[in-house]
């Protein structure tokens, strides 16, 4: 099945919009189907806020509405609890309420942007999405994440090499409370880090401050800007330290 396929038998989707790569390409190939795809952003404190300026940016560049739903997830206990299994929790309370809200709007079907790179043996989140019925175009076309990023360089979307992402609550180890302090600082840390030209990296928290993982490609830019690195994190880290084992990417 081609995606235009799947689009000319459902030609009426609400669309779980991230800004990301998967999801701004599936936008405008639904539209370019001639579907009537709506995108939604659900707004948490999880999501970093240059990831809905991208989904601003590229709803603007398609000439479609974006629909924000600004909801907190922090008053949910147990994914507050951060047990191992929270992408699973986090997906269902998300999902569940995207899904409510777009029904009311007239949307019996909903999409996210899996692709078929992505292994749901390893993805609590993938279960949560399959228990609630919401479709992945992408993965059920067999379309690969680097499939997605040429399709998405064909078509013009600024999207096409934009790093993969994972929520904020992904710094946070296992077992450790999450709170709204800790993801500011992890955003606010990843913001001035991104500044200085890091890129496709992360800032996960530790007991005694943060570790920093980063492509082994930036290495000696970490090492060239090891002062301006220390003096944008110890205000917010007692402790700043440097994983020596490479960041392997996503895709």
């Amino acid at each position: 099945m081609t995606l235009e396929q799947f689009f000319h038998e459902h030609p009426k989707a609400a669309l779980a919009f991230s800004g990301g790569v998967d999801s701004a390409y599936l936008l405008w190939a639904g539209l370019q189907a001639g579907a009537e795809v709506w995108p939604y952003f659900v707004k948490t404190p999880f999501q970093p806020r240059f990831e809905l300026e991208d989904a601003y940016r590229l709803c603007e560049q398609l000439d479609v509405d974006l629909i924000v739903l600004d909801y907190d997830i922090l008053t949910d206990e147990t994914v507050v609890s951060n047990p191992p299994d929270r992408c699973y929790h986090c997906k269902r309370w998300m999902f569940s309420k995207l899904k409510r809200y777009a029904a009311s709007e007239g949307f019996s079907l909903l999409l996210d942007g899996t692709n078929a790179s992505d292994d749901g043996g390893d993805r609590p989140g993938m279960r949560a999405l399959t228990e609630l019925e919401v479709r992945s175009p992408l993965r059920e076309c067999g379309l690969t994440k680097n499939c997605v990023r040429a399709l998405s360089r064909q078509a013009g979307l600024f999207t096409w090499d934009k790093p993969s992402y994972a929520c904020l609550a992904t710094r946070i180890p296992a077992g450790r409370r999450i709170d709204r302090e800790d993801l500011e600082r992890v955003e606010q840390g990843e913001t001035t880090l991104a500044a200085l030209g890091l890129r496709d990296f992360r800032l996960r928290l530790t007991w005694g401050g943060c570790r920093l993982q980063v492509l082994e490609s930036q290495f000696p830019l970490v090492m060239k800007r090891r002062a301006d690195i220390l003096s944008a994190l110890e205000t917010n880290f007692s402790e700043v330290t440097l994983d020596l084992r490479p960041r392997v990417p996503i895709d």
